[in-house]
């Protein structure tokens, strides 16, 4: 241990002359700790609210989503499809076809979007999960059934325990309708299940079979999009590049991240503007930092004029006082830390802050992660040495000798 360690450590834990620099030291340890707990805590909540956001899109969202580069709709052969399921990483593929339609059920009406599924979809997805009513079933023999968001099934008063009273939906023909013909293609499906995922989907969606959609549509191959589930153990990075290289460069493929890149962005720019928010509010606690230790500096003149008597450099003097800056800092942070994970652990155990209203959950999610750890420590040992300097630079102009009055 170099001798301004040895130094600094010592003075951490001496007596003070006066009771005054034990409480200020008190102060600014417990400012310390307050923080790096509540800098903890802040992105561990939004940590909570991004794997709780990412896993409700994950119902929904596959791992690979495949769409054209341009236009809305692309046809593959059954040969091209095969190839595609038999690519290395590639699990169960879903053919999807949506479109803008219109929904009526009894008095009340809005429009929506129909996506047709195959038998794959509910493989592909985990869309069996976010079924809060009836059940998720797209055909019963010659009758078409439909699965709803919870806020479409909300806006047309949908009740799924009455599959008599069914939805009328409408579709423009693109085909036209002639001077007197009838300009919309109208079908009737039964609601028999609701899902609830995110409101921007829950507000839209209407799920309905593959061929149901392309019976609206009057088409007998379109598709919108492939939607891939990557084997278990296979990154979906190499599933990606596949992809991509089995498709060309006509079709773009998206993870789970770039689906929802805007939102997912927001969230991250939150986050640390939380970390930003945080970090101004420990520089101002460790105004009490720089008290403590211009304190201690006071305090310990005249051993400082000793030191530099015996030989002690202006580098030795001031590294003894950046390092009982950092070790104060360093107790601060140990001592958030243990605060922020017993926190943390009686929030996931008792739900201390609940969230009003009905949400999905009824707690603040929260997690941690050893990354947050790590820059947060870096932080705080940063605002602290920075706090450390004016007293270090104040040490350093202390006399080698101090005349006796």
């Amino acid at each position: 241990m170099n001798l301004s360690l040895r130094i600094a450590r010592r003075y951490l834990f001496a007596r003070r002359s006066t009771n005054a620099i034990n409480i200020i030291t008190g102060i600014a340890i417990f400012g310390l700790s307050v923080g790096t707990a509540a800098l903890v805590l802040v992105t561990s909540v939004f940590n909570g609210f991004d794997d709780l956001i990412s896993a409700m899109y994950g119902n929904f969202n596959p791992d690979l989503l495949v769409t054209p580069r341009t236009g809305k709709t692309f046809q593959l052969d059954e040969a091209e499809l095969r190839r595609i399921r038999n690519l290395p990483g590639v699990e169960f593929v879903s053919q999807t076809l949506e479109e803008i339609a219109f929904f009526e059920h009894d008095d009340k009406q809005d429009f929506g979007l129909l996506k047709g599924v195959d038998e794959y979809y509910d493989l592909v997805t985990n869309i069996d999960s976010t079924i809060r009513e009836g059940r998720f079933k797209l055909q019963d023999g010659d009758r078409e059934l439909v699965v709803l968001g919870m806020g479409m099934r909300s806006k047309l008063a949908v009740d799924v325990t009455r599959p008599f009273l069914g939805i009328n939906v409408y579709m423009a023909k693109k085909e036209g309708a002639g001077l007197f013909g009838e300009p919309f293609r109208r079908r009737t499906v039964t609601p028999v299940g609701s899902f609830i995922v995110q409101q921007e989907f829950d507000n839209q969606y209407v799920i309905s079979s593959l061929d149901f959609a392309r019976q609206m549509l009057a088409t007998r191959d379109d598709l919108s999009a492939l939607e891939v589930k990557v084997s278990e153990g296979y990154r979906v990075k190499d599933a990606k590049a596949a992809l991509q290289q089995e498709l060309g460069e006509d079709f773009v493929i998206k993870d789970r991240y770039e689906q929802e890149e805007a939102f997912m962005k927001l969230m991250k720019l939150e986050k640390w503007m939380g970390f930003a928010i945080g970090s101004l509010m420990m520089l101002l606690i460790a105004f009490n930092l720089v008290g403590a230790l211009w304190m201690i500096v006071l305090e310990k003149k005249k051993d400082i004029a000793i030191l530099k008597s015996m030989g002690a450099t202006r580098a030795t003097v001031r590294n003894i006082f950046l390092k009982e800056g950092l070790l104060l800092s360093a107790i601060g942070l140990s001592a958030g830390f243990i605060l922020a994970i017993l926190l943390y652990v009686a929030q996931k155990q008792f739900d201390l802050i609940g969230i009003p209203g009905s949400f999905i959950v009824n707690a603040y999610p929260i997690s941690l992660r050893l990354y947050d750890f790590v820059v947060i420590a870096i932080t705080v040992l940063a605002i602290g040495l920075l706090a450390s300097l004016p007293p270090a630079l104040r040490a350093i102009r202390v006399p080698a000798m101090i005349r006796e009055e």
